[in-house]
């Protein structure tokens, strides 16, 4: 079922956003980024994530589910919650232990899991989804390219039941929850696995963490031609973790 623009009651929401270990993070990113560089854009992309996410008015509070000191260092930085990924059993089973960490502390809050390579999300992109996603018990966002899912929803009461991974749009289709189905959120969509991703979210404005780090250049030749014609984004204000 798809959904356009249909705002429910304003909620208040927590977000749980997964970060694999840097060293294995955005792998198909080496060859343009160069292997040395690739964790620390992983990072940046993160930390522009969980301030975009902050920053959003209708979020009170982020979990990031990770097991890298530095990640887990940059990003309570910034206002996070860190929570150890303890079943270290693959993506969806962090998403359901963070999930479940976030409803112990504030069971009456609704609930959404985002992706970290989200470098060009905007605050009032955020927001427009998840007033949209207030409307349904569960419901989720497809990805740029229509086959993968960027953040899923689930309000208190339904169970998240995540299902991310590859073909994740059609999976939870076929779960019930509901397809958000927005114009004008393109930074909400855009996940970063590829070159051609990086240049989409170039083109559209990345945080200032991604711009810091992407100025010291890209790939064998520097990549100063993907970059040189690009406008950094001004910052949109956070917030700090409220509760």
């Amino acid at each position: 079922m798809r959904r356009d623009e249909k705002p429910g009651a304003p909620r208040v929401w927590r977000l749980v956003i997964p970060l694999k270990p840097l060293s294995r993070a955005k792998s198909r990113l080496g060859a343009t980024a160069g292997e040395a560089l690739r964790p620390g854009l992983a990072l940046a992309f993160a930390q522009d994530t969980v301030s975009a996410a902050l920053g959003c008015a209708s979020v009170r509070g982020v979990a990031v589910v990770t097991d890298d000191p530095l990640a887990a260092e940059a990003l309570s930085a910034l206002g996070a919650r860190i929570v150890p990924d303890l079943p270290a059993d693959g993506l969806n089973a962090a998403l359901a232990y963070g999930t479940a960490q976030v409803r112990a502390h504030a069971p009456e809050s609704a609930v959404a899991v985002l992706n970290a390579d989200l470098p060009a999300l905007r605050p009032a992109e955020l927001l427009r989804v998840l007033n949209t996603a207030s409307a349904f018990p569960r419901a989720f966002l497809p990805d740029a390219a229509g086959i993968g899912t960027t953040l899923l929803s689930a309000l208190p009461g339904s169970e998240l039941r995540p299902a991310f991974g590859g073909p994740s749009r059609a999976r939870h289709l076929a779960s019930g929850a509901v397809e958000i189905a927005l114009s004008d959120v393109p930074g909400a969509r855009q996940d970063v696995d590829t070159a051609e991703d990086l240049r989409v979210a170039l083109a559209l404005g990345v945080g200032v963490h991604s711009a810091k780090r992407l100025s010291g250049g890209l790939g064998p030749d520097g990549g100063r031609g993907l970059v040189r014609a690009i406008p950094r984004r001004r910052r949109e204000p956070t917030r700090s973790v409220g509760d």
